[in-house]
């Protein structure tokens, strides 16, 4: 008895074209955000905390800390959009870790895709998530009151900057996703990690309002550089610096756990 043989044009590859491997992130990135349906919660999570952030501290905090709600508004909006970003990247290490952790991570990768394509497309899909959560809190913020000072340029650049950084950042989701045994656990690190990083920044509180041995640390911290660059883009003020600042931060970030990451996850799977 032989055994039956495959036929080349259909056993599976690993050596595909550029173009057929971005066909295979976009398929997948669908996959990621067509998975809403099933689970809305996902989405939630992007929608109804931060709103509630902004709710919350405009109204609570916002004249003790500023005279007025609105003008507090207009501080704060920017650095809840940075804070929000940062804890959503945390939803890149949490479903890479689920599919790793069922056997769906595997699945992809023996079909004849792109080795990279798995990744790139939960990354891509958390992307567009991370774009509809900027989207809504300026939506939200502009039926508070909050005025964009830059016109269309400024948003667009607000945008480009914010999903540059955390698009960085996620590499760190990543490589958590990687290392840890259960989804759960991604969020605890979330939680530990990024929202004391975030409350140290002058996210909510301007940097002068603080202690003197906090103010040093507040200033270098890279929270406070993209929410500066956000508030140049979409109110006023300084730019060029803190955008600069914000891009080299990014790049460090991503220069030092993108390789990390991919080489935990080549050792797992």
């Amino acid at each position: 008895m032989t055994a039956a043989t495959v036929p080349a044009s259909l056993a599976p590859t690993r050596r595909v074209s550029p173009a057929a491997g971005l066909r295979h992130t976009v398929t997948l990135a669908w996959r990621s955000l067509v998975q809403i349906k099933h689970n809305p919660m996902e989405l939630l999570d992007l929608s109804i905390q931060p709103v509630m952030f902004v709710l919350l501290f405009t109204y609570v905090f916002g004249t003790a800390i500023a005279g007025s709600s609105t003008e507090y508004l207009t501080f704060m909006l920017p650095g809840i959009m940075v804070q929000n970003a940062l804890f959503a990247t945390m939803t890149t290490g949490f479903g890479l870790n689920n599919d790793l952790t069922k056997g769906v991570f595997d699945r992809l990768r023996a079909l004849p895709i792109a080795r990279w394509a798995p990744l790139a497309g939960r990354i891509l899909a958390d992307t567009v998530k991370q774009a509809w959560s900027i989207a809504l809190l300026l939506g939200v913020g502009s039926i508070l009151g909050f005025r964009v000072g830059n016109g269309l340029l400024g948003v667009v650049g607000a945008f480009a900057v914010l999903l540059a950084f955390t698009l960085a950042a996620s590499w760190i989701s990543v490589l958590v996703g990687v290392l840890v045994s259960e989804p759960d656990k991604v969020q605890i690190f979330g939680f530990t990690v990024i929202f004391p990083l975030t409350f140290t920044s002058n996210i909510f509180v301007p940097t002068d309002r603080m202690p003197g041995w906090l103010q040093s640390w507040v200033e270098v911290n890279p929270v406070t550089v993209v929410a500066d660059a956000l508030r140049g883009l979409l109110v006023g003020g300084p730019v060029a610096g803190p955008v600069l600042q914000t891009l080299l931060w990014g790049s460090g970030i991503a220069v030092i756990f993108a390789p990390l990451a991919v080489r935990a996850l080549r050792r797992r799977v």
